[in-house]
């Protein structure tokens, strides 16, 4: 349900080319790939083909240039196929690309852009680390230049599309200790010293591969530089904006779905000689979950309008994300409560929806960093 306040016609157009993409390439297939644990590559080049991929890119490379409702749009109907590992592997690009795009060299650009926006080539962003979690200043991935390039040494973990991705935007430490000796590398598949660890396995998003990086003695060319060296951080938490973004798009859209199962179940299950929507306390439980998706879904697309204006939107997007996963957590909740029994089963939506949720809050900064941005920005 689009406020068409904040939707123009091409949004609209987008909406329902990405519909039945969702429709038509991954919803026949997606019970199959979640249980396989993977999809098809191909789908990142039926992805690019539809114009998908393309979505908030630059358009000298292809893509449709940045607009956030048309990127907001797009990633609301990506979220309906159901798995949400689908949707955070068909997204990657979305992290792994723009600082290429926006600090990359022009030559590191060429090579690495317009490969990925065609689906030939999958890109993903290397940051978290064991033991790390959120403190993306106190990283330890320690890259030291040795003439034309830099020596890494370090680990990541919980990367998306880890396993499958040809180029990886990753986080090293390069200077002092805390955010100024920060950089980010593009580090390419293949590259000595470079492998990728064991496919972790994961409560939710299971469509979705998720790897271990470990870099030993891994020589990366200096002109894969992305951005000024030690002048990594900014680069991270500039990106971190939109990423938030769609995680709140994600989980409200989420929401939604769980919603909608909900609703269609309590209309057909009987209980007691009556559909379970019969009962008031089914009615409200909907009613209450139906008011916290439309509260939620308002504020992200007030916040979506802020960025879209070039607001300096930390604050409302902090609580945007929070705002959203938490509306997600309770929705799934009483989705599944609503189904009973049906609902713990597997290959039921609203099961799915329920285990893929887990991860929005924590994802893209923890529910917890985002109460300290949050509270650090009130002046606490």
């Amino acid at each position: 349900m689009a406020d068409l306040s904040y939707f123009n016609e091409t949004h609209g157009m987008v909406r329902d080319t990405v519909r039945k993409f969702v429709e038509r390439e991954i919803l026949p297939q997606v019970n199959d790939w979640e249980e396989a644990g993977t999809f098809p590559r191909e789908l990142y080049k039926k992805a690019a083909d539809a114009g998908i991929l393309g979505i908030g890119a630059p358009e000298r490379w292809g893509g449709s240039g940045e607009d956030v409702f048309m990127k907001v749009a797009a990633c609301e109907e990506i979220t309906r196929c159901t798995s949400g590992g689908v949707g955070a592997s068909l997204g990657s690009l979305d992290i792994g690309l723009p600082p290429v795009w926006k600090w990359g060299s022009e030559a590191l650009q060429e090579r690495v852009v317009p490969a990925v926006l065609a689906g030939d080539q999958i890109a993903a962003l290397a940051i978290t680390e064991p033991g790390g979690g959120s403190d993306v200043a106190n990283l330890r991935t320690k890259a030291t230049r040795d003439g034309d390039h830099y020596v890494v040494n370090g680990a990541k973990t919980f990367i998306t599309s880890g396993v499958r991705a040809d180029y990886y935007t990753v986080a090293v430490r390069t200077g002092d200790a805390g955010f100024g000796g920060v950089s980010l590398l593009l580090v390419e598949k293949g590259t000595p010293g470079f492998t990728v660890g064991r496919e972790l396995k994961k409560m939710g998003w299971w469509a979705s591969d998720t790897a271990e990086l470990y870099f030993e003695d891994c020589r990366v060319p200096a002109e894969n530089l992305i951005g000024p060296e030690n002048g990594g951080f900014y680069c991270i938490m500039s990106n971190f904006q939109m990423e938030r973004l769609i995680l709140a798009v994600t989980a409200n859209m989420t929401a939604q779905v769980a919603l909608e199962e909900a609703m269609a179940y309590a209309k057909e299950r009987q209980a007691f000689g009556r559909p379970i929507a019969g009962f008031q306390v089914t009615r409200h439980k909907l009613a209450e979950m139906a008011t916290q998706v439309a509260v939620s879904r308002e504020f992200t697309y007030r916040t979506a309008a802020r960025i879209a204006n070039g607001e300096d939107c930390v604050l409302d997007v902090s609580m945007a994300k929070n705002q959203a996963t938490q509306c997600a957590d309770r929705v799934t909740w009483d989705a599944v409560q609503i189904f009973g029994g049906a609902g713990y089963m597997r290959g039921t939506v609203v099961e799915r929806l329920f285990r893929d949720n887990r991860i929005l809050s924590i994802g893209g900064g923890t529910y917890e960093i985002m109460n300290e941005v949050i509270a650090k920005r009130l002046g606490l």
